[in-house]
């Protein structure tokens, strides 16, 4: 009995040395706040201050990207090539142009981005060229896709290049390649680009591509290799859709014509509204010499897609 109550009395015990360990616990996370708090305090204060430096570095540590563009842009007045003016504007024009939902204003600070990036490039310190050129090739490859002309896929590669031989180190450089080379017609430059992401990120978008530049240069076998891999694991129905089409596509090349029709009806099961399966089917039909059903199949393809080029195309030849 004795015992027991010696026991008892333990038990009783433990919870008080916790206490001690909870308060000082209490404390510590206490002034963590208290110092986070007047951290964000003190910033908060700062971006609402005068114009100069530290409120542009302020206003860019909360991601105030507007805010950094419009102060820049006071401070501009009065230094027009402060550097460091120059690489924040840069850097905050670009994030403004990502977020843009109108082309016109997007094109407007990406090439206010790209000016002012080129312009902090020349008189950089040395160990911030190589970030400048990685945003630099960045820039031109945003120009690239949201401009009418296309001219800006070089200027990607170039800096991107440069990013990378000066040994700046970013996870999506060989993906932005990939694509930059694709737009400019080098396959094979293209493929050794995506091959390289891969190594650092696998994603079915890479995986399209790269079969994309594979169906270019005709070598298939390998392209639906990449494809069999989408179409299997993807969650996303929109590249499952285009791996099929471009499976279905290999599949003609090929003469598998009842393979390549499972593929365009398998699209149209999911979606019934996809102008480019319909007008694929009618190929099928035209290299079986089943010219009726394969204007069957190209009209179905305008009703959706009034401008299609390639059905437009094919009707006009089998009036």
């Amino acid at each position: 009995m004795r015992k027991t109550e010696e026991g008892l009395r333990l038990v009783v015990k433990k919870p008080s040395r916790l206490i001690p360990v909870l308060a000082v616990s209490l404390i510590l996370l206490s002034l963590i706040s208290v110092g986070a708090f007047f951290g964000y305090k003190k910033i908060y204060e700062i971006s609402h201050t005068k114009p100069s430096i530290t409120k542009v570095k302020a206003q860019w540590a909360v991601y105030d990207y507007q805010g950094v563009y419009d102060t820049t842009s006071i401070l501009m007045q009065k230094e027009s090539f402060n550097n460091t003016v120059m690489i924040y504007r840069g850097y905050a024009a670009f994030y403004l142009a990502v977020s843009a939902t109108e082309p016109s204003v997007a094109l407007s600070y990406i090439s206010e981005a790209i000016r002012c990036l080129r312009i902090a490039l020349n008189d950089a310190r040395k160990k911030t060229i190589p970030q400048i050129e990685y945003m630099l090739g960045k820039s031109y490859f945003y120009k690239n896709m949201i401009s009418s002309y296309h001219y800006y896929a070089d200027l990607a590669v170039k800096y991107l290049t440069k990013a990378q031989e000066d040994k700046y180190k970013a996870d999506d450089i060989a993906e932005y390649l990939g694509l930059s080379y694709a737009s400019l017609g080098m396959t094979m430059e293209s493929i050794a680009s995506f091959s390289g992401a891969l190594l650092v990120r696998e994603s079915d978008m890479l995986l399209l591509s790269i079969a994309e530049q594979y169906y270019k240069i005709e070598q298939y076998n390998a392209a639906k290799q990449y494809l069999f891999q989408v179409i299997k694991r993807s969650t996303d129905d929109s590249l499952v859709q285009k791996s099929r089409l471009l499976l279905g596509k290999i599949y003609i090349a090929e003469k598998f014509y009842d393979d390549a029709r499972e593929e365009f009806e398998a699209i149209l099961e999911k979606n019934e509204n996809s102008a480019d399966a319909h007008y694929e089917l009618g190929v099928i039909y035209e290299n079986q010499n089943d010219i009726v059903k394969a204007r069957a199949e190209w009209r179905k393809a305008i009703r959706i897609q009034v401008n299609h080029p390639d059905a437009l195309k094919k009707m006009s030849y089998y009036r």
